[in-house]
């Protein structure tokens, strides 16, 4: 069924902006008059609940500052390519404002079902539509809600639009499933290291618990300068983008022709070592290097840590760094700087890590690469399922469901 007509999004739905207070003003979400503020960081596929912040209720000055359930909440200034993020708002055990940074896309009920508004505005073409209401600050993009209440709406007979978001939810809900799959098989691997290894934080294996240096064979980081060296082709580049927690990404890949020098040859990446991002946001994501990025260079951001193989294997290194019980805490502990943390070569070295016999770690080593092929599968059938999922999304608003 084809829509009856196209309106601008602002015909059907309105805009709550957040309320503005100081992080001084915040308080616990149990004191009396205690309001839950939602913030960017609880915009996420779902509502993340697991770090609310509360404000008193004097803050919110509008009764429609108030959350209700179906309003889909809006990342409004963010980067640039999280500009539009949303989520949907659920019941709620507690009273709920939103914080300056987001604001909550409301819908008329009289005119459009809140399930189709979220799936209309959560699909890629729409979201992409959305950042580009973006305007360009020094370091942040504010969305233009005016330009995004002006975007074209399909406006369907309101028993479509709810057949068709019903339809949405089912396929959507088989995308959840799996990537809740995808989250028990990351469990499953930090379970084989604690059943093997026990947990780092008590080590109750009562391994011998060694400096880190003394099992590594080599540390350096990246050099300067090598965007004049980036070419279609030639070796992989590694950013700190590219380092993801024990895996190495191949989205917007990057290649360089290498320079022959003795600074090329410093940086160039062997298989078996352990990649760890040492400043930035992304500051320490970690992931062992295989055979197939042997040869490739790293950027200013990573350090390359050899470990000795007769002591230490890559690939249990990386997931003892990886585990927020073995090397996060220390990472968190041993950085420097807030608007641009970092680490340095000596306090990499002074992590201190349980040496279980090279045995053992290798019977960890090939669990996991169990693990990690059946979480390669099963994020190829999600990856399928996205790409169905954004089909029927055309589809719908297109009217061709």
């Amino acid at each position: 069924m084809k829509p009856l007509v196209e309106v601008k999004l602002g015909d059907v739905a309105e805009f709550v902006r957040g309320i503005t207070f100081k992080p001084e003003d915040v308080c616990a979400l149990d004191q009396a008059d205690a309001v839950a503020c939602m913030r960017t960081k609880n915009v996420q596929a779902a509502l993340d609940l697991s770090d609310v912040w509360a404000v008193h209720k004097d803050f919110v000055k509008r009764k429609e500052q108030f959350l209700q359930e179906g309003d889909i909440l809006v990342s409004t200034a963010n980067s640039w390519n999280l500009v539009g993020k949303c989520c949907w708002t659920p019941a709620l055990p507690w009273p709920a404002t939103l914080g300056g940074f987001i604001s909550a896309l409301r819908a008329d009920r009289q005119k459009v079902s809140p399930r189709f508004l979220y799936h209309w505005f959560n699909s890629p073409r729409i979201q992409a539509v959305v950042r580009n209401c973006g305007r360009q600050t020094t370091n942040i993009s504010n969305m233009s809600v005016e330009r995004c209440l002006a975007t074209q709406f399909p406006l369907f007979h309101i028993t479509e639009q709810q057949r068709i978001a019903a339809t949405l939810d089912q396929a959507d809900s088989l995308r959840i499933k799996r990537r809740q799959s995808l989250a028990k098989l990351d469990t499953i691997a930090q379970s084989i290291f604690f059943d093997l290894c026990g947990d780092p934080a008590i080590n109750p294996k009562h391994w011998i618990c060694d400096t880190l240096g003394g099992h590594l064979l080599f540390v350096t980081s990246g050099g300067r300068g090598w965007a004049e060296y980036y070419s279609g082709n030639g070796s992989r580049f590694i950013r700190s983008l590219d380092v993801q927690m024990n895996y190495i990404g191949s989205e917007d890949v990057v290649y360089v022709t290498p320079p022959d020098s003795a600074e090329a040859r410093r940086t160039m990446v062997q298989a078996g070592d352990v990649l760890l991002t040492i400043t930035g946001s992304r500051i320490g994501r970690v992931a062992a290097v295989s055979e197939e990025f042997a040869g490739s260079y790293v950027s200013q951001h990573v350090a390359i840590l050899r470990p000795n193989p007769e002591t230490i294997e890559s690939q249990f290194l990386s997931f003892f760094l990886s585990m927020e019980s073995g090397g996060q805490r220390q990472i968190a502990r041993h950085q420097y700087g807030q608007t641009k943390p970092g680490l340095n070569f000596d306090s990499i070295a002074r992590f201190r890590i349980p040496v279980p016999p090279i045995s053992i770690q290798r019977d960890f080593v090939q669990r996991l690469k169990a693990v990690q092929w059946l979480n390669s599968k099963q994020e190829t059938s999600a990856s399928k399922l996205d790409a169905l999922f954004a089909s029927l999304q055309h589809r719908a608003f297109r009217g061709e469901l």
